[in-house]
């Protein structure tokens, strides 16, 4: 299925992106012309009327397409791997104590090593699509890795007690 999103001019004001759900709900986003922005909620029994109006600072806004891209990239990387006979994906993380800890990604050769890919670390709510050989490994990281279970058990070793 297609998505709907319907663009509204706001004379005056701004903006309007409506996107409509496949349950037939309503969500905008007012982009006002000062640069603040609204979340609008629409009545599930009346469309036309909006329900609740959230502002959303440039913070807030930020943080939630970080929290729903990161759930859309995942869900993504899922399904590809669900239909993919022999390969998986799996959220690794980053062991307290383990000997890569504040050390760039490209010290653990995982994909030499383990023939498995490192695909994305999510981090403090954000996701780091396709990270370089330089990105630190932070307390707290979450390691997105695709490949056979093998692979996947091999990086989750490797990060727990380095290449030894």
């Amino acid at each position: 299925m297609g998505i709907r999103i319907e663009k509204v001019d706001l004379p005056g004001i701004g903006v309007r992106h409506d996107l409509v759900t496949h349950g037939g709900r309503r969500i905008s986003v007012v982009s006002h012309r000062d640069g603040d922005r609204d979340l609008g909620l629409f009545d599930v029994d009346d469309p036309d009327a909006c329900r609740d109006i959230i502002p959303l600072s440039d913070d807030e806004a930020a943080a939630l397409a970080d929290v729903l891209g990161a759930s859309v990239m995942l869900s993504r990387l899922t399904s590809l791997t669900d239909d993919t006979i022999g390969l998986f994906s799996e959220q690794i993380s980053l062991p307290t104590d383990s000997p890569f800890l504040n050390r760039v990604l490209g010290d653990t050769k995982a994909r030499t090593r383990t023939h498995a890919s490192i695909v994305a670390i999510m981090r403090d709510g954000a996701v780091i699509p396709s990270p370089t050989p330089t990105e630190p490994l932070r307390a707290g990281d979450v390691i997105v890795v695709v490949g056979t279970r093998e692979g996947i058990d091999g990086v989750a070793r490797l990060l727990a007690n380095g290449p030894g």
